[in-house]
């Protein structure tokens, strides 16, 4: 299946290619970068503007074969200089959003309150391209990048924005640069075949996570990096039984709250579309644990389990919440597994790093480590 690039990757070519014509006065209808990934981007370039003081460009997203809703999207990027030399002689980058890019209302994305939607990597990305053509032309002031997407308060609506407190368009997004097909059936054929390799290797234990999310707490944490992990995305359900009729003893999950806290209601796939209710079973946990009414309340209002979990600690019932989050999913789990391998399993978020684990968790951890 063909992948595609993110919007992330699409802003930082155009801002590579606006800031070029901006200092060289001339004009360019390509541009390649590098994703975070390592894979070549050979971006395309349409709607050239240019002008004494500013360039723009746009480069039309394309999710390969991924069913992306942002996939035709004009991510248009603007070029313009605020200061021509600093006094320390360095190039700067200053970055915001404009008309089809959303702003954050709500705490617990990447982004703070009041920030553009353009997350931390695509900013990382955008800069870095930036800095490059500064160097090039041997430029030293200031540069003002702006991304725009004219279809991004149109597109929006058909994503999670709007819930989770995203005004007026679409998010800038991306940790890798490129867009991996998310084919039901390819992801399970290559966990079954990731899995038969490692018992063919004599592994009796196996370690699973979602995805790669929370991995700098993983390793700055237990030394331990989510890469080696067999990456079962939405598939819970699925990957318990891979591992099951693959003959393993052990299974350890790590994974973010937000991810795991479906499981606890026994939505063993994860995917939105098959079930969102987040908040409402992490405020029956917290029912459960003796939270206040007016907590319960504040929850449900959550747009994140990011968000959520500073209410919890502020009634003093995180540590409760969470234990009673990881017997639930836990029971699950269990249950799927009909008692035919040991599972463990760790539950995280990013601001408050581990939230629970099961008695058994980090001893698996270190047998999975040395069984690499």
């Amino acid at each position: 299946m063909r992948f595609g690039f993110t919007t992330g990757s699409c802003a930082a070519a155009g801002a590579k290619a606006a800031t070029f014509m901006l200092l060289s006065g001339t004009e360019k209808t390509s541009v390649k970068i590098i994703t975070p990934k390592g894979i070549e981007f050979n971006a395309e370039l349409v709607d050239i503007r240019r002008s004494e003081n500013s360039a723009s460009c746009a480069v039309i997203k394309d999710g390969g074969d991924d069913p992306d809703v942002t996939t035709g999207a004009h991510i248009v990027s603007t070029v313009s200089v605020i200061n021509g030399k600093n006094s320390d002689n360095k190039a700067t980058v200053k970055i915001q959003g404009g008309n089809g890019v959303g702003k954050v209302t709500k705490p617990g994305l990447d982004q703070k309150p009041g920030e553009y939607a353009i997350n931390r990597v695509p900013r990382q990305m955008i800069e870095k391209e930036v800095l490059e053509v500064c160097a090039l032309f041997d430029f030293r002031g200031d540069i003002l990048v702006e991304i725009s997407v004219p279809e991004g308060l149109e597109l929006a609506q058909k994503t999670f924005n709007p819930r989770l407190g995203i005004e007026g368009g679409i998010s800038i997004l991306g940790t890798s640069g490129i867009v991996e097909p998310m084919s039901s059936k390819a992801i399970l054929d290559t966990m079954k075949v990731e899995l038969n390799q490692h018992r063919a290797l004599g592994e009796k234990i196996v370690a699973v996570a979602p995805g790669n999310y929370g991995q700098e707490f993983m390793l700055k944490t237990y030394g331990y990096d989510l890469d080696r992990s067999v990456k079962c995305s939405n598939f819970v359900g699925e990957v318990v039984d891979m591992c099951r009729d693959a003959g393993f003893d052990r299974l350890l999950l790590t994974g973010h709250i937000g991810k795991l806290i479906k499981v606890s209601g026994g939505i063993m796939n994860t995917h939105s579309k098959e079930g969102d209710c987040r908040m409402e079973l992490l405020a029956a946990s917290a029912i459960r644990s003796g939270c206040s009414l007016e907590c319960a309340k504040k929850i449900l209002q959550c747009a994140t389990t990011e968000e959520a979990v500073p209410v919890l600690a502020e009634e003093n019932i995180l540590s409760e919440t969470m234990n009673d989050v990881l017997e639930r999913i836990m029971f699950f789990l269990n249950k799927r597994a009909g008692g035919s391998i040991e599972i463990g399993c760790m539950v995280y978020s990013n601001q408050f790093g581990l939230l629970a684990e099961t008695e058994n968790a980090e001893d698996l951890l270190m047998q999975c480590k040395k069984s690499r």
